[in-house]
């Protein structure tokens, strides 16, 4: 399980990282509506995204697998995992350049993934915590079939304000059920 992982969509390539990724996640990083809900620095520098590459190309792909988003010859984004082993559960998280926003390559990738931690990772539960005010990523989450469990009120603190954090979560025989 320890084996880095391509996975194929109708429009996208799913791949892990390599170095040469952070010219592309730098050139669109540099949008601010994209770090809005992030918990990243403003601004974010070319150093920010070779650091971040950097990180993401030594993880262990056992508990913290990370593919980039590959459309035609670029990335445009970025979805990684949080595995707790022993649960068998895992954290979903996703960024995408402003750019390709809305057109429905987000739900695209991450129903692959999806469908490959419960088919082939074997895990319990996929959730992930969406911004209260990220209106296209609680989109996201919805269209994956995830049910609303809750909310952390004031659990994030983001530029010296506290936000709410929805959680959200799909069990394995859900989304067995829901793709047979």
């Amino acid at each position: 399980m320890n084996d880095p992982v391509e996975l194929r969509t109708e429009r996208l390539l799913l791949r892990p990282f390599s170095l040469e990724d952070a010219d592309d996640i730098s050139q669109y990083a540099e949008d601010p509506e994209w770090a809005r809900f992030l918990p990243v620095p403003q601004p974010y520098t070319r150093l920010d995204a070779e650091e971040f590459v950097a990180r993401r190309v030594l993880v262990s792909w056992e508990a913290d697998p990370a593919w980039v988003m590959v459309l035609g010859d670029r990335v445009i984004g970025v979805v990684d995992l949080h595995i707790n082993v022993t649960h068998e559960i895992t954290e979903l998280g996703y960024g995408m350049d402003p750019a390709h926003w809305g057109k429905g390559l987000m739900p695209e990738a991450t129903q692959a993934i999806v469908d490959w931690c419960f088919t082939k990772r074997q895990l319990a539960k996929v959730y992930a915590r969406v911004n209260v005010r990220n209106a296209r990523s609680l989109r996201v989450v919805e269209k994956l079939g995830m049910t609303r469990e809750g909310v952390l009120r004031r659990h994030i603190k983001r530029h010296d304000e506290r936000i709410d954090d929805v959680y959200y979560g799909v069990l394995r025989e859900e989304w067995g059920a829901a793709h047979a």
